[in-house]
């Protein structure tokens, strides 16, 4: 959960890249640009989901 203000606007931020990222990918409607975005940005998330150490002190719960 967001602790404060601040953290709130930067997933709120890091989710308006995410979407402009695709949207721009879809901008040539090359399907094969737009799977090879999706499995970038896919990625990126799991490097943040599976970072370590945790965020909270008890793991992923």
């Amino acid at each position: 959960m967001p602790t404060n203000e601040k953290e709130y606007n930067g997933y709120l931020f890091d989710q308006l890249t995410l979407i402009e990222d695709i949207e721009r990918a879809t901008e040539t409607g090359d399907m094969d640009a737009v799977k090879a975005e999706l499995s970038r940005k896919k990625r990126q998330v799991e490097r943040k989901l599976y970072q370590e150490p945790p965020l909270s002190q008890d793991g992923m719960k």
